[in-house]
């Protein structure tokens, strides 16, 4: 045996004047590197996913404009469907001690293409106690369209229903009416009435909504005998 040779190796590792053993690497380097590598990658994915969210939160987002979702569609929302003055009946009633209000009242109804019903003294839960402009009566399916259409024509009007069955409504005129909104007026707010109602998702991103303003607070009322 060499003197080069440690205790404890001899046959193949034995070495000699112009022969050494080749030592082999150990195999667990190799995993070593290539766990090493897989870590920084996963590092840079982890990265780039949170400057995303980042981006997202922040509103810094490519898709997203200033004020406005990508959801939001004005001109999505079909226009709302109201009856035509000549689909209504209205019966006009006069409450207050002033005569001749209900039938002139009428007849300018009836230029602007209402149909009219009855006409006359308001019944006696009316009669001189209705202090504002005037109260539209009907039925609850008169919320739908028609209490919007007649209420164009007398501004303040006050919506109330009753429990009748039938289609027409009451404008009962009140101790505050002086006249009828004027008809170029009237007919501006019924195009507003018209025209399509704006989605919600632009709502709620400030974008303006069309259409007109109630004509008043609904009531509800106890049957009446007219």
């Amino acid at each position: 045996m060499s003197m080069l040779t440690p205790p404890g190796m001899g046959g193949k590792y034995r070495i000699t004047g112009d022969k050494y053993p080749r030592m082999r690497r150990p195999r667990h380097r190799r995993r070593i590197v290539l766990a090493a590598v897989a870590a920084v990658v996963a590092l840079g994915l982890a990265g780039w996913g949170t400057l995303q969210l980042i981006d997202v939160f922040t509103g810094k987002g490519k898709n997203t404009t200033a004020g406005r979702t990508p959801d939001c569609d004005p001109s999505s929302a079909p226009a709302k469907a109201l009856p035509k003055p000549g689909q209504i009946t209205v019966n006009v009633y006069n409450a207050t001690p002033r005569g001749g209000l209900a039938q002139s009242t009428a007849d300018e109804l009836k230029k602007r293409g209402f149909v009219i019903g009855k006409v006359g003294n308001a019944p006696a839960p009316y009669d001189k106690k209705v202090p504002g402009p005037g109260i539209l009566l009907g039925a609850t399916t008169a919320m739908d369209g028609p209490f919007s259409v007649l209420g164009t024509q007398l501004t303040g009007a006050t919506p109330k229903t009753d429990a009748r069955q039938t289609p027409d409504v009451d404008l009962i005129i009140g101790m505050a009416f002086q006249t009828l909104t004027v008809q170029k007026d009237a007919d501006l707010a019924l195009a507003t009435l018209a025209q399509p109602v704006s989605d919600p998702a632009c709502a709620e991103t400030g974008a303006p909504e069309t259409g007109a303003p109630v004509a008043g607070t609904p009531e509800t009322g106890a049957p009446e005998k007219h």
